[in-house]
């Protein structure tokens, strides 16, 4: 089947842009993007002020650095609406992070960042291998979570047809999956783990199903867990990248052909590495926390948005003109220290991923008893497994996350389903221990 003009044609030839034209085109935008927070924001125009720097200070990409970070507590100080560059009448849709840790996060759109929005999952959706005429399962929450309606629109712009399951109701999810024949799944990894053990509950083969590729993103997954899912579903495995305070799904996305990296689509997002302590910024090829700007938003423009996701820049392969990402390996604000030891949640990952009789579903739990602080990995058993299958996996992972890690942890298996999830998604830490008074 052809592809529609408003798919392929949409994004194919900022795709090939020569390395000078797309920074060409990225400096033009990041000025303008500039002088537009800084016209119509109040916080940029006392940010910058107080950095001592104006928006015409910004002559080359590099120049940038110089500029502050906005970081998450800025858009919580200026709940709700007080990020927004333009009035309310030019907005078109408001979305909102759950806000679980404090005041939400809210973002808004124009008619522009919509069409931009869809443009950019549209590009994700053809580079994962998504064509015209396909359909596309649409498992992500929809609502305020801009994981739904995000790839809705984008998978639209493409020319391909939407079925918006949303998330729950995992038993029908597997029937809609079997009667629809979608090519497409898009979800949060961990979900689609929690489908593979519904068709395996219901005695249907996952491999005999329509789909031929899952398009995962919302959460951090590991090398095992594509492995995983994969062997177990016969699909082709690829991640995507966004953030609400971005824009949503679509910034960065694999490519099926290659699967090593996410290329950022820097003709709408400018992306920087800096060390997490220091804030420098990094070379391409080094590791630190992701650092965005955005150059083409109208709403709410963001500048130097610190993600506290860990990763590095790498030179484009199967898009040449963008340059990759890694896999997020971590978030600096999820790094774990027990101890003396560093531990993120990727390390536990691996271990649950290896061990018989586990599903892929874990939490950890931090406790203190007197001094010390305790970890606990509670991990959801695979629905087949028998006791004994629990305690040597309890074992086991005790002993993989002492040799691999260096510290001791407490492991509980619980039953199936039995953590909580949130949009698909399961809180990786849970930080029970006392709160310090002062």
């Amino acid at each position: 089947m052809p592809e529609s003009a408003t798919g392929r044609a949409a994004f194919d030839e900022t795709e090939k842009l020569s390395g000078d034209a797309l920074r060409e085109l990225q400096l033009t935008r990041l000025r303008a993007s500039l002088q537009h927070a800084y016209d119509h924001v109040p916080f940029y125009r006392t940010s910058f002020d107080r950095a001592g720097v104006r928006p015409q200070d910004c002559r080359s990409l590099g120049d940038l650095a110089r500029f502050p970070f906005t970081v998450k507590d800025d858009l919580r100080a200026n709940y709700p609406f007080g990020m927004f560059a333009v009035p309310r009448s030019e907005v078109r849709r408001i979305h909102a992070s759950s806000g679980t840790t404090g005041r939400p996060t809210v973002v808004g759109y124009t008619d522009r960042d919509l069409s931009s929005w869809a443009d950019v999952v549209a590009r994700s959706i053809h580079a994962a291998g998504g064509r015209a005429g396909h359909t596309v399962h649409i498992a992500y929450g929809y609502g305020l979570f801009t994981g739904g309606l995000g790839a809705h629109y984008g998978a639209e712009r493409l020319g391909c047809t939407v079925v918006p399951a949303s998330g729950g109701m995992t038993s029908r999810q597997v029937q809609i999956i079997r009667d629809f024949r979608p090519e497409i799944i898009m979800v949060t990894p961990s979900y689609m783990l929690t489908l593979l053990d519904e068709f395996e509950r219901q005695g249907i083969d996952p491999r005999s199903t329509s789909l031929k590729v899952g398009i995962f993103g919302a959460e951090p997954w590991t090398q095992e867990m594509r492995r995983e899912i994969e062997e177990r579903f016969a699909i082709d495995a690829v991640d995507i990248y966004g953030l609400s305070e971005l824009m949503g799904p679509g910034v960065a996305q694999e490519c099926v052909e290659t699967k090593d990296g996410l290329h950022i689509w820097e003709d709408h997002f400018y992306p920087e590495v800096v060390d997490p302590i220091t804030g420098e910024v990094l070379p391409d090829g080094a590791s630190g926390e992701l650092v965005f700007t955005s150059l083409t938003k109208e709403a709410m423009p963001i500048v130097r948005y610190r993600t506290r996701d860990l990763t590095r820049l790498l030179p484009g392969t199967a898009r040449p003109a963008f340059r990759r990402m890694e896999k997020i390996t971590g978030r600096s604000d999820d790094m774990i220290i027990l101890r003396g030891v560093n531990l993120f949640p990727a390390q536990v990952e691996e271990i649950v991923l290896r061990t018989p009789g586990v599903a892929p579903h874990f939490q950890l739990r931090l406790t203190r008893e007197g001094r010390m602080d305790r970890l606990t990995v509670r991990a959801e058993a695979r629905p087949d497994a028998a006791p004994e299958a629990r305690t040597a996996a309890a074992g086991r992972i005790a002993r993989c996350v002492k040799d691999g890690i260096g510290v001791s942890v407490d492991v509980e298996i619980v039953d199936p389903e039995t953590l909580e999830r949130s949009v698909g998604k399961i809180k990786r830490i849970v930080d029970a221990r006392p709160r310090e008074r002062g």
